[in-house]
């Protein structure tokens, strides 16, 4: 049965839209669902982003140097509520980017929090190869 406490559905919503917004390659929008000071912890990246502002910086970067989000699959998502203020989402997450054949299989982790307002914000992310032989 799904579960239907408001904070869970709203958790939820805003890691689902958070999802489809990177997916469609919508920067403004996807940077709009995290926090200021929001951390990213990424396989690919040498040191910890430690903002919102920092991580815009690099996907910048990024950007001059081709890459485009053109699709984005998450498999057996889970959300934890830790409080009801702060939620945990996990999942298995394929991702197809211009100009690479393969897409990209990778596992992660979003924490969000429900800020004064009561948005539901990611305040951290952390992106992890799957390194599994599952077809997941």
């Amino acid at each position: 049965m799904p579960d239907t406490d408001p904070n869970s559905v709203a958790a939820l919503q805003a890691a689902t839209d958070l999802l489809a917004a990177f997916g469609a390659h919508d920067s403004r929008r996807y940077f709009d669902a995290f926090a200021p000071e929001a951390t990213f912890l990424f396989h690919a990246e040498p040191e910890l982003i430690a903002s919102r502002a920092g991580y815009e910086a690099k996907w910048a970067d990024w950007e001059r140097d081709g890459f485009q989000v053109l699709s984005c699959r998450s498999v057996d998502p889970r959300l934890d509520m830790l409080t009801d203020d702060v939620a945990v989402y996990t999942h298995t997450v394929r991702t197809q980017l211009a100009g690479v054949d393969d897409e990209l299989r990778e596992r992660e982790t979003i924490i969000l929090r429900r800020n004064a307002d009561g948005r539901w914000l990611g305040v951290h992310e952390h992106l992890s190869l799957d390194t599994r032989d599952d077809d997941a």
